[in-house]
């Protein structure tokens, strides 16, 4: 599933092709032919990344939501649009461009309050400027649940996914079964943090790097990473390999129904 910086670059391209003009909204697929109807020649005001959430606002007062969850996906160009392939569940375009919409667990217009409602069950998200990391600690200090699972909850902290809440955790030295009530103020703000830092390079690169400059495949004299994730990490995806700080086998295991993994020994 995408990751936050993802859905932050989706907008930032969204708005650069579509802002400030009318678009043409239709759903060759048909399962959004009515949405697309009540949208088709509306203006596209702005978008906004919330999250792992995706919102188009148009000057209709409408706006258009969208989470990819695991299988949803994007493709834009320049016009002339390819004849529909596959199941195309919205297709927008302007004068010049078109944009695709595959596979998404949500794609619905809402109104305004029910855009509010949605931001109100959002979390903290390290990406905006608008977020209240104090409001995500109150929530992670009032529980004994592993503190992983607290940072995947998308109440608490929106738009972060398995790979930055286990990179962030290693970065900190503290293991990802640590109950979130032992967690320290200071603790939280130094991975809320890293959390902002490594978000807001991601949206830059669109890739996910985690290992600081001591620890790269150039410094390190080693080949790098080769997974269909990209990006060099420390314990992501690396069971059984040797820790790029103390050289201990990285470990694996179940968390919250999620595969996790850690260093034994620098977050001990």
């Amino acid at each position: 599933m995408p990751e936050g910086h993802t859905v932050r670059r989706l907008a930032d391209r969204h708005r650069e092709l579509f802002a400030g003009g009318p678009v043409a909204a239709a759903s060759p697929q048909g399962r959004f032919a009515v949405g697309a109807a009540r949208l088709s020649g509306a203006v596209l005001v702005d978008t906004e990344a919330y999250g792992k959430h995706l919102l188009h606002h148009y000057d209709s007062g409408l706006t258009l939501h969208v989470h990819l969850g695991l299988y949803g996906k994007f493709a834009d160009g320049d016009l002339p649009a390819p004849d529909p392939i596959g199941q195309v569940r919205l297709r927008l375009t302007n004068a010049r461009h078109w944009l695709d919409l595959r596979g998404p667990t949500a794609c619905e217009l809402l109104d305004p309050p029910q855009v509010d409602e949605l931001r109100a069950r959002l979390g903290a998200d390290p990406l905006r400027p608008d977020a209240k990391p104090e409001q995500a600690y109150a929530r992670i200090r009032r529980s004994g649940n592993a503190l992983a699972a607290l940072l995947l909850d998308q109440s608490i902290v929106a738009g972060t996914g398995l790979i930055f809440v286990l990179e962030a955790l290693y970065r900190a030295r503290i293991a990802p079964t640590m109950p979130g009530r032992e967690l320290t103020e200071a603790a939280w703000q130094a991975i809320w943090d890293d959390l902002r830092q490594l978000m807001a390079q991601a949206v830059v690169t669109g890739r996910i790097d985690t290992v600081r400059l001591e620890h790269t495949p150039e410094a390190m004299g080693r080949p790098p990473r080769v997974d269909r994730h990209g990006g060099e990490v420390y314990v992501y995806r690396r069971p059984g390999q040797p820790c790029l700080v103390c050289g201990t086998a990285v470990s694996r295991g179940e968390l919250a129904g999620r595969n996790s993994y850690w260093c034994s020994v620098c977050q001990a």
